[in-house]
């Protein structure tokens, strides 16, 4: 039995050792799906958001004297944020802020469009104009949900992987960080607002 106690314990050892490696990758793996997923929930509400301004421009051009430049920018801001996606495989700090620039200049460039149609009673007063500003409202409460809750999960997996003793196996085991959703630059500065509604 003496002979045999040093092996059952190197058994023991190499078996909890395993239990642990496993236990760490398997966790590591859920997390960083999981956050992988609530990215793909970002990109699904700013999908929405995306088809929510299609149907507002074609009621707005339904107006005959809008501005045309107003629109353009609209459209050919909505064309950039819908050619531009990111592989979940791939959520880099670079992807990322590309992804976030061109949902800025579309968020920018609906403003401009929202303001602008104060000047325009007629298309203030359309039922189908107000249903999509509402539902746009509704869709921009969604993205900053979905941002909140990728940036959660992304937490935790960059947590789990960054603790001791967790931090030795990521490296040998490829688990790399994963970037958060940032805010744009500058939007810690409130907005300036103008309402000269005489300009056109």
């Amino acid at each position: 039995m003496k002979k045999w106690l040093p092996l059952i314990i190197i058994a023991l050892l190499v078996y909890v050792a395993y239990s642990w490696v496993k236990g760490f990758n398997n966790k590591a793996v859920v997390l960083r799906e999981d956050a992988k997923t609530t990215w793909s929930n970002v990109e699904s509400a700013y999908q929405r958001r995306n088809d929510l301004i299609g149907n507002l421009v074609k009621t707005v051009q339904g107006a005959a004297d809008f501005e045309k430049e107003t629109l353009t920018q609209v459209i050919e801001a909505r064309s950039k944020a819908t050619s531009t996606t990111i592989n979940t495989g791939d959520l880099s700090p670079e992807k990322m802020a590309q992804f976030q620039q061109v949902q800025a200049g579309l968020s920018g460039a609906l403003s401009k469009l929202l303001l602008v149609v104060e000047r325009y009673p007629d298309l203030k007063a359309n039922k189908n104009f107000l249903e999509l500003q509402s539902q746009l409202e509704g869709t921009e409460n969604r993205i900053n949900v979905a941002r909140d809750r990728f940036n959660e999960g992304v937490n935790m997996y960059n947590k789990h992987i960054k603790v001791f003793p967790g931090s030795l196996l990521a490296g040998i085991l490829n688990f790399d960080e994963m970037a958060r959703y940032k805010s744009n630059p500058g939007s810690e500065n409130a907005p300036d607002v103008n309402f000269d509604f005489n300009k056109k």
